[in-house]
């Protein structure tokens, strides 16, 4: 299988794509304006303790404060006080605390943070405040667990530290967990001197850009190939892959060309990601719609005509459905809770077998996601960790016509609107003619109430005129 990380930058926006077979399965962009801050360190200030949830607001030194959870900082923020026979942790405002943030802001919320400092290498995550050592669980080989295990026990690492083995360690030699864990030590001792030294609020550590976080945690041995179309990136990443990765170092390539995306045909693909319908081989197809809760998938047979029993055709649109969905999670940075609606189905058999598929596919995925299982209608919960903004809210804005809707009025519905608002103008202005400005469209439906008009002339003494105007939108109206 083909394997590629493509990397196309201007002024305006940084943009990533990864396809296998030329098929896209991940779409990134970052703008200067937009750039992430999740995996930023700051030395912060307490400025409001929450006792009823649990919580506090940090002063970060952004617009909105960082929202934090006392259960997060027991183990960091001195001094603090003990109370009770729980003990629960006693803060006060003021008080200077080291947090990471873990999810953007969003809405009117302000960024997540923790405590719990993580800092992510090549192969290890350092966790400073955590002594355990643990194995991702996407490594299932038992024995590779054992070796990687035993390979972080034989470097003799500090106690008073943790570090968790991440996916891409499988297989490694010790070297190269040796050469990653020292670089992290030391990235955390230069940390902490700068939080000495500096006052709240302040920023400690930046995370680093769109491109090399993606080098950093998607750069493995089965990407064939990494192409960029800027030379100033395309040195910046050599140099990271020679420090870290250097025998993948001959796979980074410079493109030359007009349009990178464009000559690897995955720009209409990319076109598509804003689109709610997604539709499949088998002629069905899904919705998707995105809400500030929660995201629901529809599945939908659509023009699905094979001669087979309703329960065989729910089971094959659904089975390519399951594949295409969780594509589209990956693909759209999808989290939170997220329901997706199959078609009914009436075998037990059957409904486990889309559920295997669904979880099959999503192990491809990063992101940590949990599942509930599915329901006899067909209805399946799950819920997929997002740290980022989704990308439609990074580049799309809200519909001015529709104001988020997603429809626009009818015109008949627009014909008896201006009925109403003809005669509010009347009763408040009379007057011997009035002319009423509509879209084509509407003023046809509005011509077709003759009866209507006349009873209007009649009753307020005056001469109506209905002025189609192709400018016009077709929820707006001029009454002259």
């Amino acid at each position: 299988m083909s394997r590629e990380i493509l990397i196309s930058t201007s002024p305006q926006e940084k943009s990533i794509a990864i396809v296998d077979d030329g098929r896209l399965v991940e779409y990134y962009i970052e703008r200067p304006q937009d750039k992430t801050i999740v995996g930023n360190i700051y030395k912060g200030i307490i400025e409001t303790v929450m006792p009823a949830i649990n919580a506090a607001f940090v002063n970060i030194g952004l617009t909105k404060k960082g929202f934090l959870y006392i259960t997060d900082i027991s183990e960091v923020l001195e001094p603090v006080e003990i109370t009770g026979s729980t003990a629960q942790i006693e803060l006060k405002a003021g008080q200077e605390v080291l947090v990471q943030v873990e999810k953007e802001a969003f809405g009117t919320k302000g960024p997540r943070l923790t405590a719990h400092i993580g800092l992510p290498g090549r192969y290890l995550v350092l966790t400073p405040q955590d002594q355990a050592i643990g194995i991702s669980r996407r490594i299932e080989d038992e024995s590779e667990r054992k070796r990687l295990r035993g390979i972080l026990t034989e470097l003799r690492l500090p106690q008073e530290v943790g570090f968790i083995v991440r996916t891409a360690a499988a297989g490694r030699l010790k070297k190269e967990l040796q050469r990653d864990a020292y670089f992290l030590l030391k990235l955390w001792q230069r940390i902490r001197r700068v939080s000495a030294v500096k006052k709240p609020p302040a920023l400690i550590y930046e995370e680093y850009d769109l491109i090399i976080r993606t080098i950093r945690d998607s750069f493995t041995e089965d990407v064939t190939k990494v192409v960029v179309d800027s030379r100033q990136e395309y040195c910046r990443i050599i140099r990271f892959v020679k420090s870290f990765l250097s025998h993948l170092v001959k796979k980074v390539e410079l493109y030359r060309g007009y349009d990178l995306y464009a000559d690897k045909g995955i720009d209409i693909q990319i076109n598509k990601i804003f689109e709610n319908k997604v539709y499949l081989k088998s002629k069905g197809y899904i919705v998707i719609e995105p809400t500030e809760g929660l995201v629901v998938i529809d599945v939908n047979s659509g023009g699905f005509s094979k001669k087979i029993s309703a329960e065989e055709a729910a089971f094959k649109v659904n089975s390519e459905a399951a594949v295409e969905a969780a594509r589209q999670i990956r693909l759209r940075d999808l989290g939170g809770i997220i329901v997706i609606d199959f078609i009914d189905m009436q075998k037990e058999s059957h409904r486990k077998e889309i559920l295997n598929i669904l979880k099959r596919e999503l192990n491809k995925d990063n992101a940590k996601y949990d599942i509930a299982g599915i329901s006899r209608f067909g209805l399946v919960e799950l819920t997929r960790e997002r740290a980022q903004r989704r990308l439609d809210i990074l580049s799309l804005q809200e519909c001015p016509y529709c104001k988020g809707r997603g429809k626009i009025k009818s015109g008949l519905t627009m014909s008896i609107y201006a009925l109403k608002e003809l005669k509010r103008s009347l009763y408040k202005v009379p007057r011997k003619e009035v002319s009423v400005y509509l879209h084509p469209e509407v003023s046809n439906e509005l011509l077709k109430e003759t009866y209507s008009i006349k009873l209007l002339e009649r009753q307020f003494r005056t001469r109506v005129n209905i002025i189609p105007d192709p400018h016009l939108h077709r929820e707006d109206l001029k009454i002259i």
